[in-house]
């Protein structure tokens, strides 16, 4: 009789240990269960911060670099639209375009670009001063230059365009006073395709020269 009952009381305390281990184990896929859930909670995958913070940072970046272009961009217009105040700037273009702003151009540095009209060119010698018309698409400039010397392209010649770029500014009478003047030679082919036709080159004919008492 009492090897029955030592036979139970061993069968029971087994069964005890088997239940206490299987407890256990449930305990530890429960907390695994636990983990795993809480990643998923997480986000797809269960990995969701670690994969949710390497996206999030270009994303940052490429906005900070949107911004910065954005900023560049408005700091280059402001200079485009308010460079007309720096001192120093100059205006560069047609005759045309000149004439049809020349009042809002008033006493600032302005760069013409034009054709010598042909008989407008005179000079007077004291003190020195040459004066000419330049023109395109129809409209006309007159300029002045105080100066005794221009270059030797810069001469009128009948059939001869000669171009002409004068920088100054413009009076309130209305004509550009200009500090320095450039004339560009007609190219090679052209020169002797004019002289094949018998025109002479440019610096062949001198401006006319007048009397001071006619330019006032």
């Amino acid at each position: 009789m009492s090897t029955l009952d030592e036979e139970l009381a061993r069968a029971i305390a087994e069964g005890e240990a088997e239940e206490a281990k299987a407890g256990g184990a449930n305990g530890d896929a429960g907390a695994a269960s636990d983990q795993t859930s809480a990643a998923q909670d997480d986000g797809p995958g269960g990995v969701s911060k670690p994969v949710s913070q390497p996206r999030a940072a270009p994303a940052r970046r490429n906005i900070g670099l949107l911004i910065s272009l954005f900023a560049i961009a408005a700091v280059i217009l402001g200079l485009v639209f308010t460079g007309s105040d720096e001192p120093g700037m100059i205006y560069s273009m047609d005759v045309d375009q000149a004439v049809q702003k020349r009042d809002s151009l008033a006493d600032r540095s302005v760069r013409v670009q034009g054709i010598l009209v042909s008989g407008t060119l005179v000079k007077r010698d004291s003190p020195c001063e040459y004066r000419f018309k330049v023109a395109k698409n129809g409209q006309q400039l007159e300029v002045h230059y105080p100066q005794c010397v221009v270059p030797d392209t810069f001469r009128d010649v009948k059939d001869v365009e000669v171009e002409v770029t004068a920088e100054g500014r413009f009076t309130s009478a209305g004509h550009l006073q200009a500090d320095s003047i450039f004339a560009k030679c007609p190219s090679k082919y052209e020169m002797q395709q004019q002289a094949n036709a018998g025109i002479q080159a440019p610096h062949a004919d001198k401006p006319v020269t007048i009397d001071p008492t006619q330019i006032q």
